[in-house]
């Protein structure tokens, strides 16, 4: 596995993405190339994809699933019976078409068969474009609880188009948009005053953002590539976001969400937690709920929905000895980690949240 650190030098956009990857492929020489889509990615954006793809070397398409429930060790299984199955060597290569789940699996797989091959991220979601195809972190669920099997491996190059977001729903742009926000509640007051009144849906200024929004996140990574200390900022709104999330994909009668739906409600909360410890502005605090909520509504949890989501926490990736570690906010721009909660604050941050 590549264990150098990420660099932004391996990000690149648009058309003169498409030539650098034709030039890395004749550089390369793969001996065979395998394209990993979902039913989605396989329909909407493959074939235009392959109008830009030039290469003469064996290529097989392998389709799993749409969806964050098929991002399990099973799917993994099928993907690499499939590269067995098509003769795949060390040599192969792996390019990733499609969101979050496919850029996150298709990782872990390429890292893990005959103990690494090289993968390439195409990521089709504006979700995928700022955060899960940048950064190396691969990997899949277990059972409800998000992304505790995985590495982190660097991509060889991620190749951004901003043209798929046109396959993407408005809630799918909602979800993404969730992600930029995060970035600019941890990077600076400017860049979230840019982006929390920028219309998720005006394309015309999205390849701006993007951009931004990927060298927020790379110049931390960058610093920290195995989340030891500055990377962790990178999951503000995640300690309880992800929890809700895995909480509702397993309970039916609960609306399902998307990543950044969750980490919406995360942020609300955790922002509530930071001025209680932190001493955040609560002025602030008002202004952040109510741009939040105005975007994505608020969802409503019983308590006992709370004690499951609070009982998920213990499973988060960040923790250490027994202690449940939050990301919290001075003020924006100024993130804190390994920050320890205690119990009745929970309880008190969702009781704000049923009142925003």
């Amino acid at each position: 596995m590549n264990d150098l650190p990420a660099s932004l030098d391996s990000v690149f956009y648009a058309e003169s993405g498409y030539s650098r990857l034709n030039d890395f492929l004749k550089e390369d020489q793969p001996s065979k190339i395998f394209i990993l889509v979902d039913t989605n990615t396989h329909e909407k954006c493959l074939s235009r994809f392959l109008q830009h793809f030039q290469n003469e070397v064996q290529t097989e398409v392998i389709e799993i699933e749409a969806g964050e429930e098929f991002k399990n060790l099973q799917t993994c299984e099928g993907v690499w019976n499939a590269l067995s199955e098509l003769e795949a060597d060390r040599k192969s290569l792996l390019i990733n078409l499609g969101g979050g789940v496919v850029t996150d699996l298709g990782g872990f797989v390429a890292s893990t068969f005959k103990r690494g091959i090289k993968f390439i991220n195409i990521p089709t979601t504006l979700l995928s474009m700022v955060d899960a195809s940048v950064g190396g972190k691969t990997g899949v669920d277990l059972g409800n609880l998000k992304n505790q099997i995985g590495v982190i491996n660097q991509p060889e190059m991620v190749l951004i188009d901003s043209s798929y977001l046109a396959t993407l729903s408005p809630q799918e742009m909602r979800s993404g948009l969730a992600e930029i926000l995060k970035h600019g509640l941890i990077a600076d007051e400017s860049y979230w005053n840019k982006v929390s009144n920028f219309s998720e849906l005006d394309l015309s200024h999205l390849d701006e953002i993007i951009k931004e929004s990927v060298n927020i996140k790379g110049e931390i990574v960058e610093k920290d590539p195995f989340e030891q200390n500055i990377r962790k900022t990178l999951n503000y709104g995640h300690t309880l976001g992800h929890a809700i999330e895995s909480y509702c994909l397993t309970h039916p009668e609960k609306k399902k969400l998307l990543h950044g739906e969750a980490i919406a409600a995360g942020m609300i909360l955790e922002t509530y937690l930071s001025t209680e410890i932190k001493g955040f502005p609560q002025t602030k605090l008002q202004k952040i709920s109510e741009i939040i909520r105005d975007i994505y509504g608020n969802e409503k949890f019983s308590e006992s929905d709370i004690k499951e989501i609070s009982s998920l926490m213990k499973f988060d990736k960040k923790n250490e000895r027994g202690n449940i570690n939050f990301v919290l906010l001075e003020d924006i721009g100024k993130p804190v980690y390994d920050v320890i909660v205690p119990e009745e604050l929970i309880q008190r941050a969702f009781d704000y949240y049923s009142k925003i």
